[in-house]
C-alpha cells in the first residue's frame, strides 16, 4: 500500500488536489473548477488514482461525488519512514555533539 501512497504523492497535480481537499471536502466539479489548466477527465483520473491509493474517499450524494481527504495513510508513511529517519538523525547529532564537547575539552 505505501508504494501506491508515494506514487500518488509524486505528481503535483495530486498534490495540489489533496491540498485543497485539506481544506474541506468538495466536489468533483468543485476540484475541477480549481484546475482550471486542465480537463474534466484528466481531473477524474488524478482523483481515481488518489482513490486507489486510499488518500481519497468518496461520498455519492446524488449526482454529485464529493471527495474527502483520507489522512490516515500519510500518517502511516509518516510514522514508518519520517519519524524513523528524524529519530536516528537525531541520535547522529547527539553522538556529534558529544564528540564536539569531548575534543574540546
Amino acid at each position: 500500500m505505501h508504494e501506491e501512497v508515494w506514487r500518488a504523492l509524486a505528481d503535483p497535480t495530486r498534490r495540489h488536489l489533496l491540498d485543497l481537499l485539506k481544506a474541506e471536502p468538495r466536489s468533483t466539479g468543485e476540484l475541477c473548477e480549481a484546475c482550471p489548466k486542465l480537463d474534466r477527465c484528466t481531473v477524474m483520473k488524478h482523483l481515481e488514482i488518489l482513490v486507489q491509493s486510499h488518500l481519497v474517499t468518496v461520498e455519492r450524494r446524488g449526482r454529485s461525488r464529493i471527495n474527502h481527504l483520507n489522512p490516515l495513510p500519510l500518517h502511516q508513511i509518516v510514522e514508518k519512514w519520517v519519524s524513523g529517519h528524524t529519530a536516528q538523525l537525531a541520535l547522529t547529532a547527539q553522538k556529534i555533539k558529544t564528540l564536539s564537547e569531548e575534543t574540546s575539552t
